[in-house]
């Protein structure tokens, strides 16, 4: 069987031995004679991968040791809310960076529960790069300050760490996670979805320093506390077992590919093969400011956008699919996550070659 190339922004593709080795394992697992989808979560057998994939995360991003890990439901979309409802501990106001449409989705949620204070935006700009540090107005006194570390429809990522004082920083790293290194001491908080660079969909990570833990809202929902999920090494409630298994895989899988140093170089390279290929045509556009151009999704138009739909289908025939971009800003988007091999971008930058000789 032939495999696809998907260059969907999510879910994505899942590394090769990952899925071979679930394959394997599907049926009977390390020889207990059932699936890890059969298990207790509350048995040896699946606490003992709860806590090896946890052990291998912790080691993957060197998180500190008064930081808690937390396996959860609900997406990266459902911490849009319980982050105001976990880290206000008394305070009215939060801020909020805009940078595009998961920035906003993040803000309206926020709203419901605290006065937010939009610090910088680049909505003037059609959210095509990063605002100035400098230009940002920060509140001393807010709850905290949250940004969107890459956003996956306009392609934009920021290429710095905000420092916020003694404001805990909060960020969505739902498509960057494991990309690279990162330092996680610099976060308060740090959330992300599993369908693009952890496994499938259905688990969200929150990393969430110790001091944070506690005096949630009152209306805060049970499974939304984080110091109730972390007394409950986040099985409170059942968890999504064969997610967190899988997220396991890929974390063995990137150890035994280097480590996230060695993971960057990939990515790194991946990324700059097509945005060279873009820049060096006079076929295609990227609209994004060169600094903030995101590693992991990659948008791009044709000059000449009555060729959309055949551009596409050509694509999907070279087994190339999930190409089309957001409905919201159209053209193309290329999602290259830690999965998406080098083959794969190499694939598709001969594609867009190909096209664009044969409609000149």
């Amino acid at each position: 069987m032939s495999r696809l190339y998907n260059f969907s922004a999510g879910p994505a593709m899942l590394p090769e031995p990952v899925l071979q080795q679930a394959q394997g394992e599907l049926l009977d697992w390390n020889n207990t004679g059932m699936s890890v989808m059969e298990m207790s979560h509350r048995g040896k057998e699946f606490t003992s991968i709860a806590q090896q994939a946890e052990a291998n995360l912790r080691a993957l991003m060197a998180i500190p040791d008064n930081y808690k890990v937390l396996f959860l439901q609900g997406g990266a979309t459902a911490q849009f809310t319980a982050i105001p409802m976990n880290l206000l501990r008394g305070k009215t106001t939060a801020d909020y960076v805009n940078t595009g449409q998961w920035s906003i989705k993040a803000i309206e949620e926020a709203s419901r529960y605290c006065d937010v204070n939009i610090v910088a935006s680049s909505e003037q700009s059609h959210f095509t790069t990063v605002p100035d540090f400098d230009n940002w107005t920060l509140n001393p006194d807010a709850a905290y300050v949250h940004y969107t570390a890459n956003e996956t429809i306009g392609g934009v990522e920021f290429d710095y760490i905000p420092d916020t004082g003694d404001v805990p920083l909060v960020v969505d790293l739902s498509s960057t996670i494991l990309s690279r290194p990162i330092d996680v001491s610099r976060f308060a908080l740090i959330y992300a979805g599993a369908q693009k660079n952890i496994g499938p969909a259905g688990l969200t990570l929150v990393i969430v320093r110790d001091d944070l833990l506690g005096d949630a809202l009152a209306i805060t929902p049970i499974c939304y506390d984080y110091k109730i999920q972390a007394d409950n090494d986040s099985m409170y409630n059942t968890p999504p077992t064969y997610g967190w298994y899988l997220a396991g895989l890929v974390f063995q899988w990137l150890q035994n590919l280097g480590g996230l140093t060695a993971m960057a170089d990939i990515n790194q390279r991946k990324a700059q093969k097509l945005y060279d290929a873009i820049d060096h045509s006079d076929f295609y556009q990227n609209p994004v400011e060169k600094r903030y151009r995101s590693w992991m999704n990659i948008p791009f138009t044709l000059n000449d956008e009555s060729l959309d739909a055949a551009f596409l289908a050509g694509a999907d025939t070279a087994k190339l699919v999930a190409l089309k971009g957001h409905r919201t800003v159209g053209g193309m988007r290329a999602s290259i996550y830690n999965a998406m091999p080098e083959q794969g971008v190499d694939a598709l930058i001969h594609y867009m070659q190909e096209f664009a000789q044969q409609h000149k």
